[in-house]
């Protein structure tokens, strides 16, 4: 919230998806305030983009969006669990409106290091884990989020090579805030804006 609010200040009126919400922090504030947010969730056994649950169902490798829908996209915690990131930033990209962002977190455990792919996904669908099995809180599915990658630093090149979008790391450690201590990064990434002419 610290980032939209400074970086983007109109948020509250701009058109924004949301993929895989919370039920607290900033997912509430999108869901009250944002006047244009859309939220989706990950239904793999049922059809996407329909309604299920309430909520639109989204895979973020290969969305239903039309190209250019959005001004914002933003993942909470959500990148280290795909099994294909390479897809979904060029699918976010792709639903980005030009001059558009895509803000999210992800714990870049490896830091300096390289990125590691953890685990790939099986022939029955299922995690085949290159190492130790992970798994993180999932609001939709008690058995948990497989954990798929862990990034480091070079994510940003990653994304670039991927979607083409040039991306920053912002990191807090902020008292006054209550931001304090390991995996306090946001990531922007954004969609280049098309330069048009007056003549």
């Amino acid at each position: 919230m610290l980032t939209l609010n400074k970086n983007f200040p109109d948020w509250k009126s701009i058109h924004i998806h949301e993929s895989s919400p919370g039920n607290r922090g900033g997912s509430i504030n999108f869901k009250k305030y944002g006047k244009f947010y859309t939220p989706s969730q990950y239904y793999p056994d049922e059809s996407f983009g329909i309604l299920v649950n309430g909520i639109r169902n989204e895979n973020l490798e290969e969305q239903t969006f039309e190209d250019a829908t959005f001004d914002l996209v933003i993942t909470q915690d959500v990148m280290e669990h795909i099994y294909q990131p390479e897809k979904a930033f060029k699918e976010i990209a792709r639903t980005l409106k030009p001059g558009g962002a895509y803000v999210f977190t992800v714990p870049l455990v490896n830091k300096h290091n390289k990125t590691e792919t953890w685990a790939t996904r099986g022939e029955n669908g299922e995690p085949f884990f290159l190492n130790t099995p992970e798994y993180h809180g999932n609001p939709i599915d008690a058995k948990g989020s497989p954990v798929t990658m862990h990034w480091g630093y070079d994510i940003v090149d990653f994304i670039k090579k991927s979607s083409g979008m040039e991306s920053r790391i912002i990191a807090y450690y902020d008292k006054k805030y209550g931001i304090m201590g390991e995996y306090n990064e946001v990531i922007i990434s954004y969609k280049e804006k098309i330069e048009t002419s007056d003549s």
